[in-house]
């Protein structure tokens, strides 16, 4: 049964990620700055701590928005791979960053650890439902659920591309539905 449930879910990233891959890289610009100002005009109250993270391969990039935040001063972070879980570094401009795999970069082990209030989502699929095919490592469900042990609710707002929409994502009991999930045709929210 969970192979099935993992493999259905393999099957939805790989096309989910095919189709992201296949738009031309002015149309990922331009959607990207769409979905960043959408999720800037809906998020109107300044949140204290916003984890985001740096894009890789043609996934949506939400630098600008990050910077929007940063200009209503709020501490910004994105995460670093540590021991297999994911640690929230905190972003600072001009400070070095380093190579954690996947292609992406983060902090050094020096930067202060934040926990979010607002977090930024990366994700492979989404559907109507608010769920969320990640990259297939379970670091995100894992890092949220840590949040909640702490006691904290972080706002979850997912960012991806139309095309990356999927007729239905299974979930598994860890999984955590999206309060939002905002891309660059609508926003999908309760």
């Amino acid at each position: 049964m969970a192979s099935d449930l993992q493999e259905r879910k393999t099957a939805i990233r790989r096309d989910a990620l095919a189709r992201r891959a296949a738009m031309a890289p002015a149309e990922r610009i331009e959607a990207s700055l769409v979905v960043c100002d959408r999720i800037a005009e809906r998020v109107d109250a300044r949140p204290d701590v916003v984890s985001g993270f740096l894009p890789i391969r043609s996934e949506i990039d939400i630098r600008p928005l990050m910077t929007a935040f940063a200009d209503r001063r709020a501490r910004l972070c994105v995460p670093a791979i540590v021991d297999g879980e994911l640690q929230f570094r905190e972003l600072v401009r001009g400070a070095p960053l380093e190579p954690q795999g996947f292609g992406t970069h983060a902090p050094g082990a020096d930067a202060a650890i934040l926990d979010p209030d607002l977090m930024l989502v990366p994700l492979a699929a989404f559907d109507r439902r608010r769920g969320r095919v990640g990259y297939g490592r379970g670091y995100y469900d894992r890092a949220i659920a840590a949040l909640r042990a702490k006691e904290l609710s972080p706002f979850l707002i997912g960012v991806a591309f139309a095309c990356q929409e999927a007729p239905a994502v299974p979930m598994d009991a860890h999984d955590v539905p999206l309060d939002l999930i905002v891309t660059e045709r609508e926003v999908i929210a309760p």
